[in-house]
């Protein structure tokens, strides 16, 4: 008769106690794992694997967790956000770590609290998570994970299997390339991105890619008052390139386009017009864009730069003078932050608080 392992009354309570324990560190504030990692060699273990991570992460998308970085040279500040007067909090000061010879960080991309920075003096592309600190450098010896400003354009995204990947798209004189980079991997490979030629002139703009579902999303743009606008998806599975149509705005210049995921589906602000603006909200449904909000012209002088963060249905926006508004919409009730945002004259992001590492 094969052996058995029998469970002791001893044995048990020391597992429900590592599960009660673990459950509660699920919970803790990701500035305080830090510190709970130094309680002793098993929490720290705990603490250090990728499991922990993701299920701390999940529990960490709320809306008191949103941050707002916001970045002035190497001086970065992060607030609070006050949902009921749509006011920042005090200011928090951190430092970023990368390198002496940086002078100008930018990000491009966020994602579960992790920042993908690019540094305009060496064109080199970091992981950067502003809760715990921590770094990776994406750059390599022969010359991948280094970043043009006015061809290249990148998405980080979470695979199936819960690994943090970067599509990073170049444009050179013949060809539009592409690398992924692994955090799992902490390597690149190249993979061929089949988009139209007529998108490696430098007349077209391409925004950083938005997560949704299984697909990375950009918004590609000959002009934003004239010329043709169309949305690139990137599938994260088959890593193959499809191309859809732009949502029908109105015959006003476009002055501006941002892409929004929430909860596995695909919005779009769209503004239009140069002096008094018009807001359109669209929403992603098969492979057309149906209209959910429009908001009646804003003079410039009052208008927002982009899309913060949505909770309780309603989508609040930065002005161009630093102040929160509050846009009401007709939706159910969500709680989500969003994407990666520049204020006039000001770089940053909004993000929630994690201990997902740059790196494993």
């Amino acid at each position: 008769m094969p052996h058995q392992c029998i469970a002791t009354p001893s044995s048990m309570t020391d597992l429900c106690a590592e599960v009660i324990v673990f459950q509660i560190l699920t919970r803790v504030p990701a500035k305080d794992v830090g510190r709970s990692k130094t309680v002793c060699k098993e929490w720290c273990a705990l603490l250090s694997t990728r499991y922990f991570e993701r299920v701390h992460s999940s529990r960490s998308l709320v809306a008191a967790n949103q941050k707002v970085l916001m970045i002035r040279n190497l001086t970065c500040g992060v607030h609070t956000i006050n949902f009921q007067t749509g006011e920042y909090g005090p200011e928090t000061h951190i430092t970023c770590l990368f390198h002496d010879d940086i002078t100008y960080i930018s990000i491009l991309s966020q994602l579960d609290g992790l920042l993908c920075a690019w540094a305009q003096d060496t064109h080199q592309l970091f992981l950067w998570n502003p809760t715990t600190m921590a770094y990776k450098n994406l750059s390599t010896s022969d010359g991948l994970g280094l970043y043009i400003e006015s061809m290249d354009t990148l998405g980080l995204y979470k695979d199936t299997l819960h690994d943090y990947k970067i599509v990073h798209v170049t444009r050179n004189t013949n060809a539009i390339e592409s690398h992924i980079y692994s955090r799992k991997l902490a390597s690149w490979r190249k993979i061929p991105f089949q988009a139209n030629v007529e998108y490696l002139q430098r007349s077209f703009f391409w925004l950083s890619g938005t997560q949704c579902g299984t697909s990375v999303y950009f918004t590609v743009c000959e002009s934003w008052t004239s010329g043709k606008h169309v949305v690139i998806a990137f599938d994260i599975v088959s890593e193959q390139v499809t191309e859809l149509r732009f949502p029908s705005v109105q015959a006003a210049p476009i002055s501006m386009s941002h892409l929004e995921a929430v909860r596995d589906a695909l919005y779009m602000f769209v503004t239009t017009g140069l002096h008094d603006m018009t807001l359109n909200l669209w929403l992603l449904r098969g492979k057309n864009w149906i209209n959910v909000f429009l908001r009646p012209p804003t003079p410039l002088s009052l208008w927002c730069g982009i899309t913060h963060y949505m909770t309780n249905g309603n989508w609040f926006v930065m002005t161009n003078l630093g102040k929160l508004c509050e846009i009401s919409t007709p939706m159910e009730h969500l709680e989500c932050f969003h994407n990666v945002t520049w204020i006039r004259n000001h770089v940053g992001a909004v993000f929630h608080e994690t201990v997902v590492s740059p790196s494993i």
